[in-house]
């Protein structure tokens, strides 16, 4: 995979296309009747943001794997509750709104006749291969997910910000470092220690008991990073209370793994795609079959017309 120059952005494609299917009313839907709110919702999200932000390139990143059964190995309670069918050769099935999964095929089929870059890879989340996409870009990077995990990314020097949605996209926190600092009191690196040790239900990440995000965000200020803060653990001399001490030390275990679970991978085999922002669509018979097929309407036209500009 080459370095990427110019302006990138990187969608979290399933992230903004489960806020578009909870935003916008399953009265949307196509000739058939068949719901495709999630489908148009997510047209309209990246027609604004390619309209807001401007980028030269774009991907669409994609969960081949969202549970992944290395990261699962490591902490078995990861994304557990998520499950609706764990299946032993592959990828366990995610629990999804049943109007929802049918239409993430029709989602891909779109993007692909557009033209706009779709990238995927076997035993990784999208998380990762946004990750390694920042990893290797020469230029700017600005990152679209309703996923704090990804503020790790966050690199004032390098450019890299995250586009965090407040309301739709159309009101989108621009998170770069002085946010982090002010609302976390961490940089993008801290970042991974405060979420770790502070846990996130929504993972089944179960983080340092007693440990929350204001209590770790004091320690590591106090001790640096993570290996500062269990190296306190053994300093008799150091300002942990007893109980952090206690709890910190049984929590040895559980601080060993996490890391490679919370932090993104970065060395993600990635294809070699052309990532340039489509100016006319790559296959429009295609695309104008789908139109038809789904009733994408309005939505897809303003964001054709946005990408001709």
């Amino acid at each position: 995979m080459r370095s990427v120059t110019g302006r990138l952005m990187l969608l979290d494609t399933a992230s903004l296309y489960f806020r578009a299917y909870f935003g916008v009313p399953d009265s949307v839907r196509a000739p058939d009747g068949t719901p495709v709110n999630a489908v148009r919702g997510l047209l309209d999200f990246i027609d604004r943001l390619v309209k807001d932000h401007r980028p030269d390139r774009l991907v669409a990143c994609m969960d081949a794997d969202w549970r992944p059964k290395w990261r699962v190995e490591l902490i078995p309670t990861y994304k557990a509750h998520r499950v609706a069918e764990e299946h032993a050769a592959g990828p366990d099935a995610e629990e999804v709104p049943d109007t929802l999964s049918p239409q993430v095929p029709v989602i891909e089929d779109v993007l692909d006749a557009v033209g706009i870059a779709r990238v995927g890879v076997a035993r990784y989340e999208a998380d990762d291969v946004i990750g390694t996409f920042t990893a290797r870009a020469a230029g700017p990077v600005d990152i679209v997910t309703g996923d704090r995990d990804l503020y790790q990314l966050v690199d004032d020097a390098r450019g890299v910000r995250v586009l965090y949605p407040l309301k739709g996209v159309g009101t989108l926190q621009l998170t770069d470092e002085a946010v982090l600092r002010e609302k976390y009191g961490v940089d993008g690196r801290g970042y991974v220690d405060l979420a770790l040790l502070r846990g996130d239900p929504s993972d089944g990440l179960p983080g340092v008991p007693g440990i929350g995000e204001k209590t770790a965000a004091k320690l590591l200020a106090e001790f640096g990073d993570l290996a500062g803060i269990m190296a306190a653990v053994d300093d008799p001399g150091s300002r942990l209370t007893p109980a952090q001490r206690r709890r910190l030390a049984e929590a040895r275990p559980y601080v060993a793994v996490a890391p490679k679970v919370v932090r993104v991978a970065a060395d993600v085999p990635l294809p070699d795609v052309d990532t340039a922002l489509p100016r006319t669509p790559r296959d429009p018979a295609a695309l104008d079959a789908l139109a038809a097929r789904w009733g994408l309407g309005g939505s897809l036209q303003r964001l054709l017309t946005t990408l001709a500009a």
